[in-house]
């Protein structure tokens, strides 16, 4: 059977780390970093009789996150205890949700790499605490590690947990919907979604089976995968071994699989377990969970514009798609380009300056758009006066490192410096001097090589130090070179 007669079915398990400043049911601190057990106290390690008290603001967080997903929002929730035992989780069992999560039943549009559009259901929302973090010495695994360390500072770390349905076909896809769910929770404020720190983190389930066929086949986890690239490569490898292992006679097993990034593989973890498995049952220490409706109101009240509803009304303003995606992407920046354009500002050139210059800045500086002094309201201006032709793209470059560390007023700026442009007489006398200067240059355009107009503009704006009017200079250029 050809490989080409399989279908894949995939679906992802998220785990996004809620931005609060304390965890989930006790006031340990949630900061990155921090000394090896430094954050914890008796109830997040579990001791006797301390008794866990539920973080209204990840109750909040988790509701919007929901309601950005659209997804129904319970109106009874409650904490379920999952037992396993790990040298992880130190009360050997972790509080999560498991019959009746806070929200269900949603959906997410993603935007595919060849212009259309899906949507991906999402099965359900629930909050949970993470456990611990393993250190294997000697070795970045358990195998081959002399002994191992336990460091509970996440432990007890608020989780929102998203089940997507089984929508997803490839990698492509499964990537392009892990970075929108994350585009989504950045613009909420509920979640970093830096995976490096592990505060973002997909599990992939995923199966083959002949195409025409209703039942799935062997579900396969996949582990360890720290960016949108690795998952999509890590999918792509094992839609190759499971087909391969179909097409030999070979049984594919359900387990959990890790991607290592050295070797570019997927490698056996442990045999999957089920739900089964985990014994769960309601969490006696912890009352259920009702939303109120004035509650819902308000939360839904607060949700930004995310940013498919920004991308399609950027595209209506003349961006491109790739650029209207690009500056969508955070909202910090997607806020900052809207002000400058309400200023007004043309969307294709703050996208110019916003994307290029200032983000270079930004990055060098390690700074975020919201910490310079230039504002949208300089940006605008700046733009404005490049449009007019009062300062020339060059000027508008030459001072915007002065601007990005001070802002203020563009005009004040270039009045204090004599920056205007050059135009009339002062430019049209300095035109006459370089086309004098270049003879044989002037000879070769006349005889038909046009393309020599840019070596003279350069040479005007060369000899102009940048401050010779655009328009103007090509006008008379074309002019006096076309008698």
């Amino acid at each position: 059977m050809a490989k080409t007669q399989y279908e894949t079915i995939i679906g992802l398990e998220t785990h996004c780390q809620l931005t609060t400043e304390t965890k989930i049911f006790c006031g340990c601190s949630t900061k990155f970093g921090v000394s090896p057990n430094g954050n914890v106290c008796p109830i997040c390690l579990g001791m006797p009789g301390m008794l866990p008290v539920l973080n209204e603001k990840v109750l909040e967080y988790s509701v919007k996150a929901g309601l950005a997903l659209n997804c129904a929002i319970a109106p009874l929730s409650k904490f379920d205890r999952k037992q396993y035992f790990y040298p992880d989780l130190p009360k050997n069992y972790q509080i999560s949700q498991y019959d009746l999560p806070i929200a269900e039943h949603g959906w997410l549009q993603i935007e595919l790499e060849d212009g259309s559009s899906k949507k991906i259901g999402i099965t359900r929302l629930h909050m949970e605490e993470d456990a611990g973090k393993l250190v294997h010495a000697g070795s970045d695994r358990l195998s081959g590690s002399s002994h191992s360390l336990v460091d509970y500072n996440r432990a007890g770390v608020p989780l929102c947990e998203i089940v997507s349905e089984p929508d997803i076909r490839s990698g492509s896809e499964a990537a392009a919907y892990a970075q929108e769910l994350r585009r989504i929770l950045r613009y909420l404020g509920v979640c970093d979604g830096n995976m490096q720190e592990g505060s973002l983190r997909c599990d992939v389930n995923i199966s083959v089976r002949p195409v025409g066929t209703e039942k799935f086949g062997t579900k396969v986890e996949i582990k360890n995968m720290n960016s949108f690239n690795a998952i999509q490569r890590a999918i792509d490898y094992e839609i190759e071994r499971q087909v391969e292992a179909y097409e030999t006679g070979e049984k594919v097993i359900q387990e959990t699989r890790l991607w290592e990034e050295n070797t570019q593989r997927t490698i056996s973890m442990r045999t999957k377990e089920g739900a089964s498995d985990y014994r769960y049952f309601p969490e006696p220490d912890l009352v259920a969970i009702a939303v109120p409706d004035s509650t819902l109101a308000k939360y839904r009240a607060e949700l930004p514009e995310f940013p498919a509803a920004k991308r399609q009304k950027y595209r209506n303003w003349g961006l491109t798609g790739y650029d209207a995606q690009l500056i969508a992407d955070d909202r910090s920046v997607a806020e900052y380009f809207e002000a400058a354009i309400a200023l007004g500002a043309d969307a294709k050139q703050a996208f110019n300056w916003i994307m290029g210059d200032i983000t270079s800045y930004l990055k060098e500086q390690k700074l975020k758009i919201t910490d310079i002094p230039l504002t949208p309201t300089v940006l605008a201006e700046l733009i404005s006066l490049i449009a007019d032709q009062t300062i020339s793209s060059k000027i508008a470059k030459d001072i915007l490192p002065e601007l990005l560390a001070n802002g203020g007023s563009v005009k004040a700026l270039i009045k204090a410096k004599n920056l205007t442009v050059l135009s009339g007489d002062a430019l049209e006398s300095i035109i006459d001097q370089v086309i004098a200067a270049n003879p044989k240059e002037l000879e070769q355009y006349r005889a038909g090589k046009t393309k020599l107009l840019g070596f003279f503009v350069g040479k005007v704006m060369k000899a102009t130090n940048g401050q010779a009017a655009p328009q103007a200079t090509n006008q008379l250029l074309n002019q006096k070179l076309n008698p």
